[in-house]
Protein backbone atom coordinates (compact mmCIF):
# COMPACT_ATOMS: atom_id res chain seq x y z
CA UNK A 1 0.00 0.00 0.00
CA UNK A 2 2.73 2.40 0.69
CA UNK A 3 4.67 1.72 -2.55
CA UNK A 4 1.02 2.42 -4.13
CA UNK A 5 0.82 5.77 -2.54
CA UNK A 6 4.12 6.84 -3.45
CA UNK A 7 3.86 5.90 -7.35
CA UNK A 8 -0.01 7.90 -6.91
CA UNK A 9 2.56 11.39 -5.86
CA UNK A 10 4.73 10.63 -8.42
CA UNK A 11 1.76 10.67 -10.79
CA UNK A 12 0.43 13.77 -9.84
CA UNK A 13 3.81 15.19 -10.01
CA UNK A 14 4.28 14.12 -13.63
CA UNK A 15 0.23 16.26 -13.95
CA UNK A 16 1.57 19.00 -11.95
CA UNK A 17 4.90 19.59 -14.78
CA UNK A 18 2.02 19.55 -17.47
CA UNK A 19 0.50 22.25 -15.71
CA UNK A 20 3.88 24.27 -15.05
CA UNK A 21 4.61 23.71 -18.57
CA UNK A 22 0.94 25.54 -19.73
CA UNK A 23 2.25 27.97 -17.56
CA UNK A 24 -0.39 27.88 -15.19
CA UNK A 25 1.82 27.28 -12.12
CA UNK A 26 5.37 27.34 -11.01
CA UNK A 27 7.40 24.74 -12.18
CA UNK A 28 8.71 23.77 -8.99
CA UNK A 29 5.33 22.73 -7.69
CA UNK A 30 5.72 19.73 -9.18
CA UNK A 31 8.79 18.29 -7.56
CA UNK A 32 7.98 19.48 -3.94
CA UNK A 33 4.17 18.18 -3.78
CA UNK A 34 6.54 14.80 -5.24
CA UNK A 35 8.96 15.18 -2.28
CA UNK A 36 6.56 16.25 0.54
CA UNK A 37 4.77 13.15 -0.37
CA UNK A 38 7.50 10.60 -0.68
CA UNK A 39 8.86 11.97 2.07
CA UNK A 40 5.77 11.27 4.30
CA UNK A 41 5.56 7.76 2.57
CA UNK A 42 9.79 6.93 3.53
CA UNK A 43 8.99 8.01 7.08
CA UNK A 44 5.96 5.18 7.57
CA UNK A 45 7.84 2.44 5.82
CA UNK A 46 10.92 3.47 8.59
CA UNK A 47 8.49 3.01 10.88
CA UNK A 48 7.15 -0.42 9.84
CA UNK A 49 10.30 -2.05 9.38
CA UNK A 50 11.84 -0.67 12.35
CA UNK A 51 9.02 -2.33 14.27
CA UNK A 52 7.46 0.94 16.19
CA UNK A 53 3.89 0.52 14.56
CA UNK A 54 3.40 -3.22 16.14
CA UNK A 55 3.72 -1.92 19.80
CA UNK A 56 0.25 -0.06 18.51
CA UNK A 57 -2.84 -1.78 18.03
CA UNK A 58 -3.11 -0.18 14.56
CA UNK A 59 -0.28 -1.56 13.42
CA UNK A 60 -1.31 0.33 9.69
CA UNK A 61 -1.40 4.11 10.90
CA UNK A 62 -4.13 4.31 9.17
CA UNK A 63 -5.80 7.51 10.70
CA UNK A 64 -1.84 8.89 10.85
CA UNK A 65 -1.67 7.91 7.17
CA UNK A 66 -5.33 9.64 6.14
CA UNK A 67 -4.48 12.76 8.04
CA UNK A 68 -0.47 13.43 7.31
CA UNK A 69 -1.70 13.38 3.47
CA UNK A 70 -4.84 15.27 4.36
CA UNK A 71 -2.68 18.00 5.23
CA UNK A 72 -0.05 17.21 2.30
CA UNK A 73 -3.38 17.98 -0.10
CA UNK A 74 -4.67 20.70 1.63
CA UNK A 75 -1.55 22.69 2.06
CA UNK A 76 -0.63 22.58 -1.47
CA UNK A 77 -4.39 23.30 -2.51
CA UNK A 78 -3.92 26.45 -0.30
CA UNK A 79 -0.44 27.35 -1.72
CA UNK A 80 -1.16 26.34 -5.34
CA UNK A 81 -4.69 27.70 -5.76
CA UNK A 82 -4.34 27.57 -9.89
CA UNK A 83 -4.88 23.82 -9.48
CA UNK A 84 -6.79 23.67 -6.30
CA UNK A 85 -9.59 20.92 -7.63
CA UNK A 86 -6.74 18.69 -8.39
CA UNK A 87 -5.71 18.30 -5.05
CA UNK A 88 -9.31 17.86 -3.65
CA UNK A 89 -9.98 15.37 -6.56
CA UNK A 90 -6.72 13.21 -5.42
CA UNK A 91 -8.55 13.46 -1.70
CA UNK A 92 -10.69 10.30 -2.96
CA UNK A 93 -7.97 8.30 -3.88
CA UNK A 94 -6.67 9.39 -0.49
CA UNK A 95 -9.55 8.03 1.54
CA UNK A 96 -10.11 5.00 -0.83
CA UNK A 97 -6.48 3.93 0.18
CA UNK A 98 -7.57 4.53 3.59
CA UNK A 99 -10.83 2.78 3.30
CA UNK A 100 -8.65 -0.49 2.77
CA UNK A 101 -7.43 -1.14 5.86
CA UNK A 102 -9.71 1.41 8.30
CA UNK A 103 -12.38 0.64 10.88
CA UNK A 104 -15.63 1.72 11.41
CA UNK A 105 -14.21 4.18 13.70
CA UNK A 106 -11.08 4.97 11.83
CA UNK A 107 -13.06 6.19 8.94
CA UNK A 108 -15.19 8.43 11.40
CA UNK A 109 -11.79 9.91 12.23
CA UNK A 110 -10.54 10.85 9.23
CA UNK A 111 -13.50 11.71 8.05
CA UNK A 112 -14.30 14.33 10.60
CA UNK A 113 -10.82 15.10 10.16
CA UNK A 114 -11.08 15.87 6.42
CA UNK A 115 -14.73 18.02 7.26
CA UNK A 116 -12.94 20.30 9.48
CA UNK A 117 -9.70 20.84 7.43
CA UNK A 118 -12.04 21.34 4.44
CA UNK A 119 -14.10 23.96 6.13
CA UNK A 120 -11.09 25.54 7.44
CA UNK A 121 -9.83 25.87 4.10
CA UNK A 122 -13.25 27.13 2.59
CA UNK A 123 -15.24 29.24 5.63
CA UNK A 124 -11.73 30.80 6.77
CA UNK A 125 -9.34 31.34 3.38
CA UNK A 126 -10.46 33.28 0.17
CA UNK A 127 -8.29 31.57 -2.06
CA UNK A 128 -9.49 31.05 -5.31
CA UNK A 129 -9.30 26.87 -6.23
CA UNK A 130 -9.47 27.04 -9.67
CA UNK A 131 -9.99 23.57 -12.27
CA UNK A 132 -7.65 24.81 -15.15
CA UNK A 133 -9.03 24.83 -18.75
CA UNK A 134 -8.19 27.71 -20.68
CA UNK A 135 -5.69 26.13 -23.20
CA UNK A 136 -5.20 22.59 -24.86
CA UNK A 137 -2.28 21.39 -22.47
CA UNK A 138 -4.53 22.38 -19.72
CA UNK A 139 -7.60 20.79 -21.15
CA UNK A 140 -5.61 17.65 -21.20
CA UNK A 141 -4.43 17.70 -17.90
CA UNK A 142 -7.41 18.40 -16.04
CA UNK A 143 -8.95 15.52 -18.08
CA UNK A 144 -6.28 13.71 -16.38
CA UNK A 145 -6.84 14.25 -12.91
CA UNK A 146 -10.19 13.45 -13.39
CA UNK A 147 -9.49 10.10 -15.55
CA UNK A 148 -6.64 8.94 -13.00
CA UNK A 149 -8.03 10.21 -9.93
CA UNK A 150 -10.92 7.89 -11.25
CA UNK A 151 -8.89 4.90 -12.33
CA UNK A 152 -7.26 5.14 -9.06
CA UNK A 153 -9.93 4.62 -7.19
CA UNK A 154 -11.32 1.84 -9.12
CA UNK A 155 -8.05 0.18 -8.94
CA UNK A 156 -8.35 -0.01 -5.13
CA UNK A 157 -11.59 -1.02 -5.30
CA UNK A 158 -10.62 -4.38 -7.72
CA UNK A 159 -7.75 -4.75 -4.56
CA UNK A 160 -10.65 -4.55 -1.97
CA UNK A 161 -12.64 -6.82 -4.25
CA UNK A 162 -9.45 -9.56 -4.70
CA UNK A 163 -8.80 -9.26 -0.88
CA UNK A 164 -12.31 -10.15 -0.19
CA UNK A 165 -12.32 -13.34 -2.47
CA UNK A 166 -9.18 -13.84 -0.94
CA UNK A 167 -10.40 -13.85 2.88
CA UNK A 168 -13.54 -15.94 1.67
CA UNK A 169 -11.67 -18.32 -0.10
CA UNK A 170 -8.97 -18.44 3.57
CA UNK A 171 -12.00 -18.59 5.42
CA UNK A 172 -13.55 -21.65 3.65
CA UNK A 173 -9.91 -23.64 3.61
CA UNK A 174 -9.82 -22.92 7.65
CA UNK A 175 -13.56 -24.21 7.78
CA UNK A 176 -12.38 -27.22 6.05
CA UNK A 177 -9.42 -27.49 8.20
CA UNK A 178 -11.12 -26.87 11.59
CA UNK A 179 -13.83 -29.32 10.55
CA UNK A 180 -10.94 -31.60 9.54
CA UNK A 181 -9.19 -31.09 12.91
CA UNK A 182 -12.78 -31.82 14.74
CA UNK A 183 -12.87 -34.99 13.15
CA UNK A 184 -9.57 -36.20 13.73
CA UNK A 185 -9.95 -35.27 17.38
CA UNK A 186 -13.18 -37.26 17.35
CA UNK A 187 -11.54 -40.63 15.59
CA UNK A 188 -9.07 -43.44 16.44
CA UNK A 189 -6.16 -43.02 14.57
CA UNK A 190 -5.70 -46.96 13.90
CA UNK A 191 -8.76 -47.87 13.18
CA UNK A 192 -11.07 -45.04 12.15
CA UNK A 193 -13.60 -45.42 14.31
CA UNK A 194 -15.26 -43.13 16.67
CA UNK A 195 -12.43 -42.81 19.58
CA UNK A 196 -13.44 -43.18 23.43
CA UNK A 197 -14.39 -39.47 24.74
CA UNK A 198 -16.36 -38.81 21.43
CA UNK A 199 -18.10 -42.32 22.18
CA UNK A 200 -18.62 -41.92 25.58
CA UNK A 201 -19.83 -38.29 24.53
CA UNK A 202 -22.42 -40.04 22.01
CA UNK A 203 -23.64 -42.28 24.11
CA UNK A 204 -24.65 -40.06 26.97
CA UNK A 205 -26.62 -37.93 24.27
CA UNK A 206 -28.29 -41.65 23.16
CA UNK A 207 -29.40 -41.94 26.92
CA UNK A 208 -30.79 -38.37 26.58
CA UNK A 209 -32.70 -39.49 23.89
CA UNK A 210 -34.00 -42.25 24.90
CA UNK A 211 -34.75 -41.17 28.82
CA UNK A 212 -36.80 -38.24 27.08
CA UNK A 213 -38.41 -40.04 24.51
CA UNK A 214 -39.01 -43.20 26.20
CA UNK A 215 -37.12 -45.63 23.51
CA UNK A 216 -35.21 -48.61 23.82
CA UNK A 217 -31.24 -48.31 23.98
CA UNK A 218 -28.82 -50.61 23.31
CA UNK A 219 -24.98 -51.14 24.13
CA UNK A 220 -22.72 -53.98 23.36
CA UNK A 221 -18.68 -54.06 24.72
CA UNK A 222 -16.79 -56.01 21.88
CA UNK A 223 -13.48 -57.43 22.35
CA UNK A 224 -11.31 -59.35 19.73
CA UNK A 225 -10.98 -62.53 21.44
CA UNK A 226 -7.03 -63.69 22.53
CA UNK A 227 -6.09 -60.53 20.35
CA UNK A 228 -2.91 -60.74 22.76
CA UNK A 229 -1.82 -63.74 21.11
CA UNK A 230 -2.09 -62.80 17.77
CA UNK A 231 0.00 -60.16 18.70
CA UNK A 232 2.47 -62.31 20.07
CA UNK A 233 2.81 -64.70 17.30
CA UNK A 234 2.30 -62.84 14.32
CA UNK A 235 3.21 -59.32 15.62
CA UNK A 236 2.00 -55.82 16.01
CA UNK A 237 1.80 -54.44 12.20
CA UNK A 238 -0.33 -57.65 12.39
CA UNK A 239 -2.15 -57.10 15.02
CA UNK A 240 -2.80 -53.63 13.95
CA UNK A 241 -4.22 -55.04 10.65
CA UNK A 242 -6.47 -56.99 12.27
CA UNK A 243 -7.95 -54.52 14.27
CA UNK A 244 -8.42 -52.01 11.25
CA UNK A 245 -10.35 -54.73 9.28
CA UNK A 246 -12.34 -55.33 12.07
CA UNK A 247 -13.32 -51.77 12.66
CA UNK A 248 -13.80 -51.42 8.72
CA UNK A 249 -16.11 -54.64 8.59
CA UNK A 250 -18.50 -53.56 11.40
CA UNK A 251 -18.74 -50.05 9.97
CA UNK A 252 -19.66 -51.72 6.90
CA UNK A 253 -22.43 -53.68 8.36
CA UNK A 254 -23.96 -51.66 11.17
CA UNK A 255 -27.41 -49.56 10.48
CA UNK A 256 -26.65 -45.22 10.31
CA UNK A 257 -27.75 -44.44 13.09
CA UNK A 258 -25.47 -46.78 15.17
CA UNK A 259 -22.54 -45.54 16.83
CA UNK A 260 -19.05 -47.48 17.03
CA UNK A 261 -16.29 -46.49 18.50
CA UNK A 262 -13.15 -47.93 20.33
CA UNK A 263 -13.29 -47.93 24.11
CA UNK A 264 -9.76 -49.17 24.50
CA UNK A 265 -7.17 -51.54 23.51
CA UNK A 266 -9.01 -54.48 21.45
CA UNK A 267 -12.40 -53.47 22.93
CA UNK A 268 -14.74 -51.33 21.37
CA UNK A 269 -18.48 -50.42 22.01
CA UNK A 270 -21.62 -50.19 19.71
CA UNK A 271 -24.66 -48.09 20.55
CA UNK A 272 -27.47 -49.37 19.13
CA UNK A 273 -30.53 -46.61 19.18
CA UNK A 274 -34.10 -47.56 18.96
CA UNK A 275 -32.86 -51.30 19.58
CA UNK A 276 -34.71 -53.45 21.80
CA UNK A 277 -32.81 -56.22 23.44
CA UNK A 278 -33.87 -59.24 21.35
CA UNK A 279 -33.25 -57.04 17.99
CA UNK A 280 -29.73 -56.38 19.37
CA UNK A 281 -28.80 -59.68 20.19
CA UNK A 282 -29.97 -60.64 16.64
CA UNK A 283 -27.52 -57.44 14.97
CA UNK A 284 -24.86 -58.82 17.39
CA UNK A 285 -25.19 -62.53 16.18
CA UNK A 286 -25.10 -61.03 12.80
CA UNK A 287 -21.73 -59.84 13.60
CA UNK A 288 -20.24 -62.04 15.29
CA UNK A 289 -20.77 -64.57 12.40
CA UNK A 290 -19.81 -62.40 9.63
CA UNK A 291 -16.15 -61.20 11.54
CA UNK A 292 -15.95 -65.37 12.26
CA UNK A 293 -16.13 -66.20 8.43
CA UNK A 294 -13.26 -63.80 7.37
CA UNK A 295 -10.66 -65.02 5.81
CA UNK A 296 -8.03 -64.02 8.41
CA UNK A 297 -5.52 -66.60 6.95
CA UNK A 298 -4.41 -63.41 4.33
CA UNK A 299 -2.94 -61.91 7.27
CA UNK A 300 -1.05 -65.15 8.57
CA UNK A 301 -1.50 -68.70 6.94
CA UNK A 302 -3.95 -70.71 9.62
CA UNK A 303 -5.04 -67.28 11.68
CA UNK A 304 -8.91 -67.08 12.66
CA UNK A 305 -10.10 -64.01 14.78
CA UNK A 306 -13.50 -64.50 16.67
CA UNK A 307 -15.19 -61.99 18.98
CA UNK A 308 -17.00 -61.99 22.09
CA UNK A 309 -19.61 -59.25 23.10
CA UNK A 310 -21.37 -58.16 26.27
CA UNK A 311 -24.83 -56.75 25.57
CA UNK A 312 -27.17 -54.48 27.50
CA UNK A 313 -30.15 -52.64 27.19
CA UNK A 314 -31.14 -49.36 29.41
CA UNK A 315 -33.43 -49.80 32.18
CA UNK A 316 -35.20 -46.61 33.55
CA UNK A 317 -33.14 -44.10 35.35
CA UNK A 318 -29.68 -45.86 34.44
CA UNK A 319 -26.58 -44.10 35.11
CA UNK A 320 -24.12 -44.33 31.61
CA UNK A 321 -21.52 -45.97 34.53
CA UNK A 322 -24.20 -48.55 35.82
CA UNK A 323 -25.15 -49.03 31.98
CA UNK A 324 -21.75 -49.90 30.95
CA UNK A 325 -20.69 -51.92 33.89
CA UNK A 326 -23.76 -54.42 33.12
CA UNK A 327 -22.63 -54.62 29.63
CA UNK A 328 -18.92 -55.10 30.88
CA UNK A 329 -19.90 -57.78 32.85
CA UNK A 330 -21.57 -59.93 30.58
CA UNK A 331 -18.65 -59.66 27.95
CA UNK A 332 -17.28 -61.41 30.52
CA UNK A 333 -19.62 -63.70 31.00
CA UNK A 334 -19.20 -64.39 27.09
CA UNK A 335 -15.71 -65.12 27.97
CA UNK A 336 -15.96 -67.48 30.96
CA UNK A 337 -18.23 -69.70 28.84
CA UNK A 338 -15.87 -70.04 26.05
CA UNK A 339 -15.76 -67.07 23.54
CA UNK A 340 -16.56 -66.38 20.13
CA UNK A 341 -20.65 -66.25 21.72
CA UNK A 342 -22.93 -62.69 22.81
CA UNK A 343 -23.51 -62.87 26.58
CA UNK A 344 -26.70 -60.34 28.08
CA UNK A 345 -26.88 -58.62 31.06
Amino acid sequence: MLDLIGLSYVVDAGILLLYAYAGTIPVTVGPAFAACGLIAVAVFIALSEAGFNDRFKDHYFVVQQAIVNLLVMLSFAYAVPEVGFMFLCTLFVVFSFSSLRSTPRQTVVAWVAMTIALAVLFMLTDRPLSMPHGSPLERLATTLVIALSVGRCMFLGIISSTLRESLYKRGVQLKEAYERIEQLAELDELTGSFNRRCIMRMLDNEIAQAERTHSPLSVALIDLDWFKRINDTHGHPTGDEVLRTFAITIFANIRNLDKFGRYGGEEFLLVLPNTAHDEAVFILERLRAIVADLDWSAFSPGMSVTISAGLATLMQDESPDAFLARADSALYTAKDRGRNQIASA
